[in-house]
């Protein structure tokens, strides 16, 4: 590992102090990591608690479970890095990847993206052939369906790729479960319909970025006003999902349904705010504490 430098940028321009570290982490998005593996993490304990499975007994389960997501995830993010690395350049907020800067090759990318997906299906594979395919699936619909194909050419690209992002949940149930019943689903549910407004917000704040990059994403194409009505349906949409996951216990229903409201009178609040990337950034943090509160909730509540 070399020490932290400053360094040049594919523009010319000079790039903030990196590490070695800081390169790798930013290659595979360490924060995308870390959020999917809270979401595989809560769908293996709840299979866990309504098959009355002891953890403790299934470490091994769930050490496969986790270091396999968490390679795939990885993996396909570093891959999603190699191939946006021509309009990373250009936007501002992520020109500082190493794959724009050069410290790492493309080569050595490749390497790992696609080392990191091989070695993490096949782990996901040991737990169960649900599981694997469930992650198969995840990294096919990131890389080809969302990377690929859709980001750059059509304006539904956030919903496509909402697919990815949603799997985590099925793998760790899967892995312990294959018969996947309603309480996965859910998750996998409230994880899709989660993607767009959250989305959604981030590519307010960088509409600009996007446009100069031609990245059709929905405020680019459709302007700020059409994208809040978009936020307002997808967060309304949520607004069943806890009543499907009794299961779990009334008082989460209960602190669902609340964050789910307090979501709404956001949204609606948009309508109404006359700074846009303002009311932006506190539906991006709203967004945030909602996914981790709700999944972590979900462990804590169905330990008593």
């Amino acid at each position: 590992m070399s020490d932290s430098r400053v360094t040049i940028n594919a523009n010319g321009a000079e790039a903030v102090e990196t590490s070695a570290v800081k390169d790798f982490f930013a290659l595979i998005k360490m924060g995308i990591v870390n959020s999917n593996l809270i979401t595989a993490f809560t769908g293996m304990w709840l299979a866990l608690e309504f098959n009355h499975q002891h953890f403790l007994q299934s470490l091994d389960t769930i050490f496969l479970t986790l270091i396999g997501t968490a390679l795939i995830v990885a993996g396909s993010c570093s891959l999603n890095n190699y191939y946006d690395r021509d309009i990373d350049q250009i936007m501002k907020s992520k020109n500082f990847r190493p794959t724009v800067t050069g410290r790492i090759s493309g080569a050595k990318v490749l390497t790992i993206g696609i080392s990191f997906v091989v070695i993490g299906t096949v782990l996901l594979f040991m737990t169960s052939v649900t599981a694997g395919i469930i992650g198969a699936f995840g990294v096919f619909s990131y890389v080809v369906l969302y990377t690929m194909w859709t980001k750059r050419n059509f304006v539904s690209n956030t919903v496509v790729g909402s697919f990815a992002g949603a799997v985590p949940p099925l793998i760790g149930w899967a892995a312990v479960d294959p018969n996947l019943g309603i309480i996965p689903w859910m998750l996998f549910l409230l994880m899709f319909i989660w993607q767009p407004p959250h989305f959604y917000a981030i590519a307010m704040k960088k509409c600009e970025e996007y446009r100069e990059a031609n990245i059709p994403m929905l405020p680019v194409i459709r302007g700020f006003q059409v994208t809040k009505w978009h936020m307002l349906i997808w967060v309304i949409c949520l607004l069943p999902i806890p009543f499907f996951l009794k299961a779990i216990g009334i008082p989460f229903v209960m602190l669902a349904t609340i964050f789910n409201i307090g979501w709404l009178v956001l949204s609606i609040a948009g309508f109404k705010m006359k700074d846009d990337l303002k009311w932006a950034k506190y539906m991006f943090i709203y967004s945030l504490n909602y996914l981790t509160i709700l999944f972590v909730a979900m462990v804590i509540l169905t330990l008593f």
